[in-house]
């Protein structure tokens, strides 16, 4: 039997621990031996909430029954790691979890939407790694609370507007972390279900690393923090501008290649020509050495072209993934002065503070002489 109760304890030398169960209605007498307590007793108070198992016995000296105790731990804790090994045994056998249904990644996203609370950690830390690693891919917020009896069911309507807004070609749902009650929004069955039947891949990045949630299994991905999940959806840019550059030089060489093979055919050409005696057979290598050439100016102009229209539109696309071509338009960014934190909000700083602004070309160094919300 089970009975959630307040807890009132005793703690003789033998090991054993006697103790009262009680509510606001009643009490039982309840005793849990040494060589039954596979489960930590240290740390057990008075007052603590507990979910005790175990069987009614009479003690025959006293003639009281009491409850004798094979497992004891924490009411809530408890109950809900029940909960939520029952949920995942069931969706599990349902092939929610395969691997098989799980969606690819982007290897570039287009866009990346985020679904978590807009004023928490996680949304900081996630914006912060992928202004780092690639500041071109544009980021969408659906807001939702992460955490209470309202949050799985704005987190399951976030991700049904991203799923019919389709601007976004991958999705985070994310918080940061908390216990397994704060964690608890993100073990809903209908979420679940929402997850698993997106059409666009999903990363889950809830809590730390060592957390695991119902979200976790039924995504795509899991991410170990809302910081991995922005390291895994976003590819290096260094390493991207670094391939482009290997790929204009491999197209370089092509053309050489190209204009060096040319000279060769002409070479060979003018060595038959030179080889032949007669007269007619001179004119006619003669003419054909003329178009040769003609030809082969003519590719050559071809091909360099086509290598430079190349080049150029490696340049441009180079150029539009730099945040220094934003800041050519007139843009720049704006950065606490003591920490160089990037500013996204007024809230981050208030009248008096220090900012710098980084420009196109140099910095301005200013202070703030009032804030507004922009409204």
């Amino acid at each position: 039997m089970g009975r959630r109760r307040d807890l009132q304890s005793i703690a003789p030398a033998s090991g054993h621990i006697y103790f009262s169960l009680k509510d606001d209605n009643a009490q039982v007498s309840a005793a849990w031996f040494r060589q039954r307590q596979r489960s930590p007793a240290v740390g057990l108070k008075d007052g603590d909430k507990v979910l005790a198992f175990g069987r009614v016995s009479l003690y025959e000296a006293r003639g009281n029954y009491q409850l004798i105790v094979e497992q004891m731990e924490p009411a809530g804790e408890g109950v809900l790691k029940l909960r939520f090994d029952a949920l995942k045994k069931k969706l599990a056998s349902e092939g929610l979890f395969d691997e098989d249904r799980k969606q690819e990644l982007p290897v570039l996203p287009a866009r990346i939407g985020v679904i978590t609370s807009p004023s928490g950690a996680a949304i900081r830390d996630i914006l912060s790694i992928l202004g780092r690693r690639f500041p071109a891919i544009p980021v969408v917020i659906y807001p939702a609370a992460v955490q209470g009896d309202a949050a799985p069911g704005e987190l399951a309507d976030a991700l049904a507007t991203a799923v019919r807004r389709a601007e976004c070609d991958v999705l985070i749902i994310s918080r940061g972390g908390g216990s397994l009650e704060d964690l608890w929004a993100f073990n809903d069955e209908k979420l679940a279900r929402a997850i698993a039947a997106c059409p666009l891949p999903v990363i889950s990045a809830v809590g730390h690393e060592i957390d695991f949630t119902i979200a976790d299994f039924v995504a795509d991905v899991r991410a170990p923090t809302p910081s991995g999940a922005a390291e895994i959806v976003a590819p290096d840019q260094s390493e991207w501008l670094r391939r482009i550059s290997v790929l204009a030089m491999r197209i370089a060489r092509v053309g050489q290649r190209s204009v060096e093979d040319r000279a060769q055919e002409l070479d060979w050409l003018a060595r038959r020509l030179a080889a032949s005696s007669p007269a007619a057979t001179l004119r006619q290598q003669s003419d054909r050495l003329r178009e040769n050439r003609r030809r082969l100016a003519s590719g050559v102009r071809i091909a360099v072209s086509n290598v430079s229209h190349r080049i150029a539109l490696l340049g441009r696309a180079l150029n539009s993934v730099s945040p220094l071509a934003t800041l050519d338009r007139g843009y720049a960014i704006v950065m606490k002065a003591d920490t160089g934190n990037v500013l996204l909000r007024t809230a981050e700083v208030a009248a008096g503070d220090d900012i710098r602004a980084r420009l196109s070309q140099g910095e301005l160094i200013a202070t703030v002489k009032d804030v507004s919300d922009g409204e």
